[in-house]
């Protein structure tokens, strides 16, 4: 565990690393098999764990490989006309988000991310947006520069393609693929420096796989609405740990 420090960015613990893998396997092993949940859950663990300067872009690079990886595990089902319009708008949405999006102190960084999880748990998006892929892929876009975390919207307009099982699973994650795609692009325009996180996101990255493999096989063979609940529920209690952590730090 010593040596690994040598590869690892200032701020993370090798341990840290470790929980960020275990976390990263979990995550990437629910989406597979529900189509959404493990990015927010990634998100809230790495918001207790990584520099808030690096939270929004490592968390995108590791998103970009998990999705790229489940689209290409379950490539024959996905439905490419969702694609087009919903492109356009992620690469409007990435640029403007871009050109406002700042360095926030820590604190701000973990209100905000415990907030919107709470909020992607109990809410959903207008009913209307889904009909729109072009304003989907901009606002969602956006949003994903400042939370990270996204699918939700996504996930709504993938749900109005009335896709089987399989098929919004893998368009899910095409659309997200290339919404991470943009967003690590202008994060790097912007000049963060992913070479320095570049061991920790292929660990992540790894994991993710591995819990991808294994949610593939899980999927279809499960029942969604206990493990639905309990998903929300552990959402909810680690964004209630990060609001706590930005009030009293």
């Amino acid at each position: 565990m010593a040596d690994m420090t040598l590869f690892l960015p200032e701020g993370l613990s090798a341990l840290a690393l470790w929980g960020l893998m275990g976390t990263s396997f979990v995550a990437s092993l629910i989406t597979a098999a529900l189509g959404i949940g493990g990015g927010a859950l990634l998100l809230a663990v790495m918001a207790s764990l990584v520099p808030a300067a690096a939270l929004i872009p490592v968390h995108g690079a590791v998103q970009l490989a998990s999705n790229a990886g489940r689209m290409g595990l379950l490539l024959g089902h996905v439905h490419w006309p969702a694609l087009k319009g919903f492109t356009l708008g992620s690469l409007l949405g990435a640029v403007l988000g871009g050109l406002v999006v700042v360095e926030l102190p820590a604190w701000i960084i973990q209100l905000a991310v415990g907030l919107f999880v709470i909020w992607s748990v109990i809410a959903r998006p207008p009913a209307w947006l889904p009909r729109f892929p072009v304003l989907t892929g901009g606002i969602s876009s956006f949003l994903t520069m400042f939370f990270g975390a996204t699918g939700l919207f996504v996930a709504g307009y993938t749900k109005a393609q009335n896709l089987p099982r399989h098929g919004h699973v893998a368009t899910h994650a095409a659309l997200m693929t290339v919404q991470h795609s943009l967003k690590v692009v202008v994060f790097g325009v912007l000049g963060f420096a992913f070479g320095s996180w570049l061991w920790v996101v292929i660990a992540l990255s790894l994991a993710g796989l591995l819990g991808t493999l294994i949610g593939r096989i899980a999927l279809g063979r499960m029942s969604d609405g206990g493990f639905r609940r309990a998903l929300d529920v552990l959402l909810v209690l680690i964004a209630l740990r990060l609001i706590w952590s930005a009030l009293t730090g």
